[in-house]
Order: C-alpha cells, then sequence, then structure tokens
C-alpha cells in the first residue's frame, strides 16, 4: 500500500505538478505538499503520512505565508 501511495504522489509530481505550474498554479511551501506527503508516509506509514499531508495542503491557502516547513 505504501509504495502504491508514493507511486501515485511521484506521477502526479512527473505528470500533472509541471502542467499546474505552467499555469502559475505553485506550492507556496518548500518542500513542496506532495514531497512532504511522501516524507510522510514513507517516515509515519501510509494512514498517519496521509493525514499529514492533508493538513499540510489544508495550511496552503492564500491566507498563510508560505515558506520553509519541513516534516517534523
Amino acid at each position: 500500500m505504501k509504495k502504491m501511495i508514493i507511486s501515485m504522489l511521484k506521477s502526479y509530481q512527473k505528470g500533472l505538478s509541471p502542467v499546474l505550474h505552467d499555469l502559475g498554479v505553485r506550492c507556496k511551501y518548500e518542500p513542496t505538499c506532495s514531497e512532504y506527503t511522501i516524507q510522510a508516509v514513507e517516515k509515519y506509514g501510509v494512514i498517519r503520512g496521509l493525514i499529514k499531508g492533508f493538513f499540510r495542503i489544508l495550511r496552503c491557502n492564500p491566507f498563510s505565508k508560505g515558506g520553509y516547513d519541513p516534516l517534523k
């Protein structure tokens, strides 16, 4: 399951993310939300990692500053 989730996220990074980037849609955090989620899934497992990734995406809104936000 972990490999499948990571594979899906990497497919997003290689396929859809560059297209969105060209349209001006960019993640304001470093590492990006998808990379953060990959790291979280690798470190904490599928369920807890996806939950951490979900809350990271919720923080990525027009009212947040963004910036460097590593996985803890």
